[in-house]
């Protein structure tokens, strides 16, 4: 019979419990995130750093597979190896939120916040060369990121779910890659989804990486009457 397979805490879609969990693993204090209260209002939108590296978006689990299930099933199995991007499949349970942190700061920018010597440095050079089912064990055995996570979840303003609790929530990760490219990252998925090309001067905030990647699930959350979705912005202090 073989073992239970691990299940962790919901995160909370919160900027500090992603920010503590983000800095307990190994990232630089300048590098935070934010809560994203308007897409269009400009004076909500103003207190956000830029450049924004990444949002992250959640949904629920129904507005996902409405949204992405046909898409997912006609893509081949991803095979890759390398940061460009750097993709991890997700094998634990309730690790979704986990799994977008991880995509948010491995990949553009934001990783070059990462510390030296932390164990988020040495997790991304362990992970760079894996294949695709050794990355995610290596994500599965690592008791640092199962500690660190365990602290981060219990940190949200609401009491903090059973790990055997289904959340009914999914956590999405966009992140603009060092190839100027907008990757959409999720674990769940069969591997990394191009979505398009960004400007210079677009960020993953810009109009056109919320067009090509958010906007998407909330034009189809309007079609089906469930518009409930938060997202957290990462970016630095420093405007780098």
């Amino acid at each position: 019979m073989p073992p239970p397979k691990k299940m962790f805490i919901p995160l909370e879609n919160n900027p500090k419990v992603f920010t503590h969990l983000l800095h307990t693993l190994g990232a630089s204090p300048s590098l935070t995130f934010h809560d994203i209260y308007s897409l269009t209002s400009p004076t909500l939108l103003s207190p956000i750093p830029r450049p924004v590296h990444a949002l992250i978006f959640i949904c629920p689990a129904a507005t996902f597979h409405r949204a992405r299930d046909a898409e997912n099933e006609a893509m081949p199995l991803y095979k890759g190896t390398g940061a460009n991007p750097m993709w991890f499949k997700q094998t634990i349970g309730n690790a979704c939120g986990l799994i977008a942190l991880l995509h948010a700061v491995c990949n553009g920018v934001a990783k070059k916040y990462i510390t030296e010597g932390s164990d988020l440095e040495k997790l991304y050079k362990e992970a760079v060369p894996l294949e695709v089912d050794a990355r995610a064990d290596l994500l599965y055995n690592s008791e640092a990121l199962e500690k660190a996570h365990m602290e981060a979840a219990l940190l949200g303003d609401s009491p903090a779910p059973s790990s055997e609790e289904r959340c009914g929530l999914h956590f999405i990760a966009f992140v603009k890659g060092e190839d100027g490219r907008l990757w959409e990252l999720n674990g769940g998925m069969k591997g990394p989804v191009d979505r398009g090309m960004l400007g210079e001067r677009e960020d993953a905030l810009s109009e056109k990486a919320l067009d090509l990647g958010v906007k998407t699930f909330l034009r189809d959350g309007e079609g089906n009457g469930d518009v409930r979705f938060s997202i957290v912005a990462l970016a630095g202090s420093d405007g780098v």
